[in-house]
């Protein structure tokens, strides 16, 4: 079966998901969830993994894309003001700060997350955990970083769960 014939056989039902998902979410048209159904379709399509698979399971597996589509768009955002970061160093531009990621031309989620993560730092790591953070941000295994800041992997797990409750504390802001 052809990709044509799949999505005429698939589009009115996909258009009445989309228009239900719609009633519950309203940041999106129904025409955009849609699309982006139809899309999902085509990938899976290109893929081979919906040449064995039955019309429901085709449909439901829309469905939860579109789902998690809308859930991912509307996660809460946090937003860090680029002004605190540049007041707290006198002598840092946004070239300083912005670092590999200056000459990106779409760079607002990655900027966003690094000033997150500065941010986080600045307020309350002590600096065994920021240079933890270092060791994992370099691929390093628990049991790799324990042997070279000289201490076990248990207390690395427990050092990861102090920055994981101490980051929590600082998102929940």
């Amino acid at each position: 079966m052809s990709f044509e014939e799949l999505h005429r056989k698939f589009s009115p039902t996909i258009k009445r998901i989309a228009y239900k998902l719609n009633g519950h979410y309203r940041s999106f048209s129904h025409d955009d969830l849609y699309q982006e159904a139809s899309i999902h379709l085509w990938s899976n399509f290109l893929k081979g993994t919906l040449s064995d698979k039955t019309d429901s399971y085709i449909l439901q597996g829309c469905y939860f894309h579109l789902k998690n589509y809308i859930r991912k768009v509307n996660e809460r955002s946090n937003v860090i003001s680029m002004d605190a970061v540049l007041s707290t160093n006198d002598e840092a531009t946004l070239e300083d700060v912005l670092g590999q990621y200056w000459s990106s031309p779409d760079c607002r989620g990655d900027l966003h997350n690094k000033f997150l993560m500065q941010s986080i730092q600045d307020n309350g790591f002590s600096p065994k955990e920021k240079s933890l953070l270092a060791y994992f941000s370099q691929g390093l295994t628990t049991r790799d970083i324990g042997k070279r800041m000289g201490i076990s992997h248990v207390s690395v797990v427990k050092l990861t769960q102090k920055i994981r409750v101490k980051a929590k504390k600082h998102l929940d802001k």
